[in-house]
């Protein structure tokens, strides 16, 4: 058997994974609900309000800082609370998966390039100083560094020219669909994250060693 990529290991030579959603819950729903309901507020509709701020405000591609966010979901939603507080109720609900990170180790041991691709803020940073799970992967892309994100189909070309990869020579995995399908447009293979049995399932018809694991 030879380690190269496409052969024995997977038919593709690198694999992007979205963070919160997939290789971690959830954090920033999960932590705006919590905000709401701390706040006797309707914790769907507060998380869809925290979504379309984070980008309309440009916090989300560094255009903006935390304070401002902040500040501008007060004033919309009326919550109430710290800074600090929101921000802790954000983070703590960042749980890692290790399933997901135990299978990114696999697939770093068959020669696959593996890397994060996040709309992310420096939540991100504060989260790996925490739980130290920058390395494992080969590239970590951030919206909030780069400043551009998913919502953009010409930011996963702009990765994979970083990486050095041919958009048909990728996958790239993600739990919301509008990512997904923009990947797609980039020219990239992509799977649309629902559930982690479902994705193993799928990511074997890339990855056919993983049957067996």
């Amino acid at each position: 058997m030879t380690d190269e990529p496409g052969s024995n290991s997977c038919r593709t030579e690198a694999i992007l994974f979205d963070f919160g959603g997939v290789l971690a819950e959830e954090g920033f729903r999960l932590g705006l609900a919590s905000i709401a309901e701390i706040n006797g507020l309707e914790p769907e509709s507060f998380a869809k309000t925290g979504f379309r701020l984070i980008f309309e405000v440009g916090y989300a591609v560094g255009r903006a800082d935390e304070k401002t966010f902040w500040h501008e979901l007060r004033k919309i939603t009326g919550a109430q609370g710290s800074d600090e507080m929101f921000r802790d109720e954000i983070l703590s609900h960042f749980i890692l998966r290790p399933d997901m990170i135990e299978l990114v180790k696999k697939l770093k041991a068959q020669h696959v390039h593996v890397a994060i691709l996040s709309d992310q803020t420096q939540w991100l940073d504060e989260l790996n100083a925490r739980y130290d799970f920058f390395k494992w992967f080969d590239y970590v892309f951030n919206s909030y560094h780069m400043g551009k994100s998913k919502k953009d189909p010409a930011t996963f070309v702009h990765v994979l020219q970083r990486m050095g990869v041919s958009p048909d020579r990728a996958l790239f995995v993600d739990d919301d669909r509008s990512n997904v399908e923009r990947a797609g447009q980039a020219g990239l293979h992509a799977l649309w994250f629902r559930e982690q049995e479902s994705f193993f399932t799928e990511l074997t018809g890339f990855c056919p060693f993983l049957h067996d694991q």
